[in-house]
């Protein structure tokens, strides 16, 4: 397995999860702005000033 340290991160906009630079966004790394297809389709709304969905998972953790 590959190390993800020397990667690039980003904080997704609407779960605030960092996540690495993939090879698939080698073109388009500076207009990506979400972790994932879910968080794409779950933005927030423009002003609304709130994060969009927030995952269970991390609600129940400590």
């Amino acid at each position: 397995m590959r190390n993800n340290q020397h990667l690039p991160q980003r904080n997704c906009r609407t779960c605030g999860r960092p996540f690495a630079w993939r090879k698939k966004w080698a073109r388009v790394w500076d207009q990506v702005q979400y972790c994932s297809q879910r968080c794409r389709n779950h933005r927030p709304s423009a002003g609304s000033g709130v994060l969009g969905h927030v995952d269970k998972r991390s609600q129940d953790r400590p």
